[in-house]
C-alpha cells in the first residue's frame, strides 16, 4: 500500500542516502571536477552541467546513436552511460573534435558531400564515423555501413554519410 509519499520527499526530508559522486575528468582537453547525482547520465552531464549540446537525446535508449561521443578514444552512447564511468577518463564530444577554427577531416567531408540534412543526428555521425575509421573499419563501403549501423539517419543522408567517411579516411590516414 502506498503512503503518497515519493522519493524526492524522503530525499528532501534526509531519509535517503546521498546518491552523489565526484568525477573528474577531461571533457575536451579541459579538466574537469563535478559532483553529481550517481544516476546522472553522461549525456545529461555534458549538456545540462557543461553546455555541450552537440551530443542529442534522441532515443534515450541506446539505439539511434544521436549521442555517440568517445570515451578513452572509444565510442560509446552518452545516454546509457553513467556520469560516474568517466571519472579518470577522457571524454571527448563533437564541440572538441575541431582545432580551432579548423573542422576535423570528417567534419569538413560531411559538408563536401551533403552528409546531412535536418542536422539531429549529425554530431553523432560524425563522431561514430572518427571510431570507424580509428578503429580500422572503413576499409569498403559495406563494412562501413556495417560499423555505422548503429547510427540512425532519419532524413536518409546515408550515400553522402558513406562517401563523406570514405572520403575523410583517407585524410585522416595521412595526417
Amino acid at each position: 500500500m502506498s503512503t503518497g509519499v515519493g522519493s524526492v520527499q524522503l530525499a528532501q526530508s534526509g531519509i535517503l542516502p546521498d546518491h552523489t559522486v565526484a568525477v573528474r575528468t577531461w571533457i575536451n582537453g579541459r579538466s574537469v571536477e563535478v559532483t553529481t547525482d550517481a544516476r546522472t547520465s553522461l549525456l545529461d552531464l555534458l549538456r545540462e552541467r557543461f553546455g555541450l549540446t552537440g551530443a542529442k537525446k534522441g532515443c534515450d535508449h541506446g539505439q539511434c546513436g544521436a549521442c555517440t561521443i568517445h570515451l578513452d578514444g572509444r565510442r560509446v552512447a552518452s545516454c546509457l552511460t553513467l556520469a560516474a564511468k568517466a571519472d579518470g577518463r577522457e571524454v571527448l564530444t563533437i564541440e572538441g573534435l575541431s582545432a580551432g577554427d579548423a573542422l576535423h577531416p570528417m567534419q569538413q567531408a560531411f559538408i563536401d558531400h551533403d552528409a546531412l540534412q535536418c542536422g539531429y543526428c549529425t554530431p553523432g555521425q560524425i563522431m561514430a564515423a572518427v571510431a570507424c575509421v580509428a578503429e580500422g573499419n572503413a576499409t569498403s563501403r559495406e563494412r562501413i555501413r556495417e560499423y555505422m549501423s548503429g547510427n540512425i539517419c532519419r532524413c536518409g543522408a546515408y550515400v553522402g554519410i558513406v562517401a563523406a567517411i570514405e572520403d575523410a579516411a583517407s585524410k585522416m590516414r595521412r595526417g
